[in-house]
């Protein structure tokens, strides 16, 4: 059975509806056609690479129009009223669990149904029948053994979530437990973005300014929401022994199937070696240093071979360094984003009233800046081809790391041609050609905003088939009524629309700011 609801993303009872949730913005609990068309793209793109997400099933929007702060910076406008149908076997959260959390000893505050323990177990019972009825079914006799059964399969369940998650770039943007499905799905997506260059630090919410849902602190992260189930569920799991399942078994689980996926995006189907783990973080580590786009690598990689002719491998790393930043580029990202005067007064206080600073700033967004302060100088230096030079030095270095360990693989196979076929076969099928850039999402959201939809069916349409070439791709046609409305459209949107869907980010799309 599947379910379908209009409901709160904030609010404790699900079953509250959007229009008379008392904590959404305005208190109107209404959702605009920006984030609406966001949310529908990428679940369903979500769902097109495999990994495990609630779907979309209508997007409606109306005439209605509320006021909205995009950027909370004083700057309100209207926007169009718009439903996404959301549609997965069940909502239910690790933040359900809470509402029955008793009074916090510093904060004073309370589940809305604490000392309801009844309805706790009532619950708890519900879940695991209904989502797992394997568990329910092997320790029926055992409520305590049920529920760690339990805590554990969700505990597996989310550690392979983000796992995928890391492997395609995603990064949620708001991981709460209000945000963490029971039964391991993506769940809402709101400041959500893949990652375009490879920054182990990217941060995709534009109002998370201490960074807490980085990418590369995603999976711990999803470990620290785990531990907050664990103590929603006392006294029906002893914390002991939750407790006890988490540190065995998330990391472990985790890292198997990361190392998994990331040999699979790499072509490596044939052994399963210890240095493996080393050439994925020393890839991303070249990525990283050459600020490569992630996919686009990724997916380049699959034409790379171990017996490439001297004339064919410099083609190939010419392509390869087309995917990293140019100057131009790594300006944008390292210019300096503080005041000169602003930087200085919070480097006084740091050494005069370091208590007044936390309340204003931390210590890391001051060494942040004065990072991108000293590359953006370095980069006012640099020519294109000293980058190019450098980025070629990199990459030569990890891809011959790589031919290295494919010899391998071809040194344990007895026919060399059938284990290349099936490798390049299942690195395409691990490594997306397409994925829902933030620059492909805005391009979709503008046309819509002005009354044109084809492009945000033209995307969805592309998504379905993210491991595949779209050459020769043609827009989805629309009523007569649409086409009209596109050609209102057209000259705002012309420039921008040129970009290939598999294209790095242009210029522009680095001003681009999700909340």
């Amino acid at each position: 059975m599947t379910v379908g609801r209009a409901v709160c993303n904030c609010c404790p009872h699900r079953w509250l509806m959007l229009s008379v949730c008392p904590r959404r913005r305005q208190a109107d609990g209404r959702k605009v056609l920006r984030s609406s068309i966001r949310e529908f793209l990428c679940s369903e793109a979500m769902f097109h690479l495999g990994i495990p997400t609630t779907r979309a099933g209508t997007c409606v929007t109306s005439d209605s129009r509320v006021l909205r702060d995009i950027f909370y910076d004083g700057n309100p406008k209207h926007e169009r009223c718009t439903v996404v149908l959301r549609i997965a076997s069940t909502f239910i959260r690790f933040g359900s669990f809470e509402i029955f959390k008793p009074p916090d000893e510093y904060t004073g505050r309370k589940g809305p149904s604490v000392n309801r323990n009844d309805i706790r177990i009532q619950m708890l019972d519900y879940v695991i029948s209904t989502f797992y009825p394997e568990i329910q079914e092997a320790h029926s006799g055992n409520t305590v053994q049920r529920n760690a059964a339990f805590f554990k399969e969700v505990t597996r369940r989310t550690a392979r979530l983000v796992a995928e998650w890391q492997c395609v770039g995603f990064c949620h943007g708001v991981l709460n437990t209000d945000n963490m499905s029971i039964v391991g799905l993506t769940i809402d997506y709101g400041p959500f973005g893949f990652m375009d260059r490879y920054d182990p630090e990217h941060v995709c919410n534009g109002s998370d300014n201490t960074g807490r849902y980085a990418y590369n602190k995603q999976p711990e992260i999803c470990k620290w929401n785990l531990g907050k189930l664990a103590e929603a569920l006392v006294p029906e799991l002893p914390l002991e022994i939750s407790q006890l399942i988490l540190e065995e078994e998330y990391d472990a689980e985790f890292e198997k199937h990361y190392l998994q996926k990331m040999r699979k995006k790499l072509g490596l189907i044939q052994l399963e070696l210890e240095e493996d783990s080393k050439l994925v973080s020393e890839l991303l580590e070249t990525m990283h240093l050459t600020a490569g786009d992630f996919t686009n690598i990724f997916y380049l990689l699959s034409s790379f071979s171990v017996d490439i002719d001297p004339s064919k491998f410099e083609d190939f790393l010419e392509e390869l360094t087309s995917q990293c930043a140019s100057v131009e580029e790594l300006k944008v990202v390292f210019k300096p984003q503080m005041d000169p005067r602003q930087l200085s007064m919070m480097l006084m206080l740091a050494q005069s009233n370091p208590q007044l600073l936390a309340l204003i700033g931390t210590k890391a967004n001051i060494n942040k800046e004065l990072e991108r302060i000293e590359q953006f100088s370095k980069l006012q230096q640099l020519t294109a081809d000293d980058l190019l030079s450098r980025n070629k030095r990199h990459w030569k270095e990890w891809l011959e790391k790589y031919r290295v360990r494919l010899q391998k693989e071809i040194e344990s196979v007895g026919n060399a041609d059938a284990w290349n076929t099936e490798r390049v076969k299942v690195m395409n099928s691990n490594n997306p050609k397409y994925i829902l850039r933030n620059y492909i999402a805005q391009n979709a959201i503008e046309a819509a905003e002005n009354g044109d939809f084809s492009e945000v069916r033209k995307v969805l349409k592309l998504l379905e088939h993210p491991f595949q070439e779209a050459e020769g791709f043609q827009e989805v046609k629309e009523d007569a009524e649409e086409e009209g409305a596109a050609a209102a459209a057209a000259c705002s949107q012309e420039s921008r629309s040129k970009q290939s869907y598999c294209s790095k980010p242009p210029l522009w799309a680095s001003e681009l700011c999700v909340t």
